[in-house]
């Protein structure tokens, strides 16, 4: 885990070793510093010399001084160093998610990996500031703080000797108590921001429905789950405050006690006990601060682990290895006996015994009941996944030996769900082809039917879209990104379900301007609605995972049950 973390750490070296050399030099001078004090009180103070005590009093000054700047630049470089960090680490997270599979997704939720990009690393950032400053600081004050307690006086540093081991028995303790409750902290959160991210994504769907006392209900119980689970830890956690009380009054007392008797017999200097009590009050703050530490750093260890996670995850569809194919000659595609299942460990298949040619330039239909797995086949093509048996080939090559990017140029599908992002029209048509014209964005707005209501509007092509698309209707959405997939000039154009939201004039409008505009191109049109796809050269129906029957509006009506009953359902319903 650490060596996955620390490769984000890059530019920031410099910072990271500055920051901690600052300390020891700052720990050094502060620990002096009590020693200097007790001279000055039994060679000054006590002779009445004045000149030593300026002497000594002066020194005290710039030391401390110096232990001012030098602590000034331990906070600048670890804030630094730690930001930068955690910066670099956000940004190969992000870079690398870029790289998963839809599986790699669905295996992480989009939720978790949120948490994982924000609260986790947050995490990390704060436990990594302070490993690099305020853990070089405690122990080193530690140790410090003992020698030279030593070299003062050895008998009273026995009172250590007891109070050391009883609060790292106790600090131990604690730590093993609160440590099995931060996994489950972090599982909670992933679990409250998917309800979040589901409740501000469907919110005209819950004010519809009426549903917002069920959400607030859902909300509550999952912040009251996280509050119940940190409250035990950080229960858990408090008991170090008051063990680290009862031990600092414990310590002072013996040390007044036994002190007092040192100074009576003449083998102690009252100068030198006011040092044995800075000193002891820097071993046990030294103590406290590593127990603040240890809890820092195993809130950060659950968050680096599930960081670690997603850097480690190995993408599960990757480039070729060996000469990538870089071009789609034509849109011919062949399923070859293809089997596909979501999890490997399942017995159940979503796809099972697909063998299916499809011609380039062709149109093809498919219809089936909801979860007959249409969407799934198509996803094969573009490889959003990967066969489990058999293959898919794309101009005559697998499609696994095709660059991703080459392919999916080539390929562009229009989903169910419709996702426009923040920025104007013309930018989310650009997400097609960045480098398109305004003439190639005119003529696919045109053929998608998208040009004219979007002339209607204020700025036309410059209008705002607002997140996700808000400002817009489902059907005028559905158009932009059609046009959107046609910037791309695919060989191979596939539209899910995707003119659902439009009405059936304009979408036969649009499909004669797709078959006359893109006549090599091949389409494939999934929908529940048979007018939408009878026209289509061939039409599939899908059942269960598996292709029933192939053939022509008119070949299924007469042969294939399911079909005819779906083709009768409808035309009953249209009238």
């Amino acid at each position: 885990m650490l060596k996955t973390l620390l490769k984000s750490v890059r530019q920031y070296k410099k910072e990271t070793l500055l920051s901690p050399l600052c300390v020891i030099a700052e720990v050094f001078i502060e620990m002096y510093i009590p020693y200097i004090m007790g001279m000055l009180i039994d060679n000054g103070i006590y002779k009445g010399n004045m000149a030593y005590v300026q002497k000594m009093g002066l020194f005290t000054i710039l030391l401390t001084l110096l232990s001012l700047v030098l602590g000034a630049a331990a906070s600048y470089f670890s804030a630094h160093a730690a930001a930068g960090f955690t910066a670099n680490l956000r940004h190969d997270m992000f870079y690398h998610m870029q790289e998963f599979s839809f599986e790699n997704i669905d295996k992480f939720s989009s939720a978790s990996l949120v948490t994982r990009l924000t609260t986790d690393t947050n995490n990390i950032q704060m436990a990594y500031q302070m490993s690099i400053r305020m853990a070089v600081r405690a122990p080193f004050m530690l140790v410090i703080s003992l020698i030279m307690a030593v070299m003062i006086s050895a008998k009273l540093t026995m009172v250590f000797l007891v109070a050391v081991p009883f609060l790292t028995i106790a600090m131990i303790l604690i730590i093993n108590g609160a440590r099995p409750y931060f996994p489950r902290i972090f599982r909670a959160y992933d679990e409250l921001n998917r309800k979040v991210r589901e409740n501000i994504r469907g919110v005209r769907e819950v004010k519809t429905f009426v549903h917002e006392t069920e959400q607030i209900e859902n909300f509550e119980k999952s912040t009251s789950k996280i509050y119940k689970l940190f409250s035990k830890a950080m229960v858990i956690m408090a008991t170090n405050g008051p063990v680290m009380t009862l031990t600092v009054n414990c310590v002072m007392l013996a040390l007044s006690w036994f002190g007092a008797k040192l100074i009576v017999g003449h083998q102690l200097e009252t100068g030198q006990l006011v040092s044995m009590f800075s000193y002891t009050m820097s071993v046990l703050m030294s103590l406290m601060i590593l127990s603040m530490i240890f809890t820092q750093l195993m809130m950060a260890q659950a968050s680096g682990r599930r960081v670690a996670e997603v850097l480690n995850a190995q993408p599960t569809i990757t480039n070729p290895v060996k000469e990538p194919l870089e071009d789609v000659t034509n849109g011919e595609i062949v399923f070859d006996n293809v089997d596909f299942k979501y999890d490997k460990d399942d017995d159940h298949y979503a796809l099972k015994d697909i063998n299916l040619t499809i011609k380039s330039g062709e149109t093809i239909g498919i219809i089936g009941e909801t979860g007959s797995s249409k969407s799934t086949l198509i996803s094969m093509i573009p490889r959003l996944y990967d066969v489990t048996g058999g293959a898919v080939r794309v101009g005559g090559h697998n499609v696994r030996s095709y660059d991703l990017k080459a392919l999916r140029d080539n390929v562009a599908v229009v989903l169910q769900k419709n996702v426009l992002f923040t920025g104007t029209i013309k930018d989310n048509l650009k997400w097609g082809n960045e480098h398109a014209t305004d003439e190639e964005i005119l003529r696919a707005s045109k053929i998608a039917h998208a040009d004219g209501f979007i002339q209607e509007m204020p700025d036309g092509y410059d209008t705002m879209v607002e997140q996700g698309g808000n400002n817009v209707s489902g059907g005028q959405k559905q158009r932009i990104t059609i046009a959107r997939a046609l910037l791309k000039k695919p060989k191979i154009l596939i539209l899910d379900d995707s003119t659902s939201a439009v009405d059936t004039k304009t979408e036969r409008e649009i499909r004669l301007a797709l078959k006359r505009d893109l006549p090599q191109t091949t389409k494939i049109i999934i929908s529940q609605r048979i007018v939408s796809i009878k026209d289509a050269d061939r039409i599939i129906v899908m059942n269960h995972g598996k292709i029933e029957d192939i053939g022509t509006h008119e070949e299924l009506i007469k042969r294939n049950d399911l079909y005819s009953s779906i083709a009768k359902y409808q035309e009953e319903n249209s009238k």
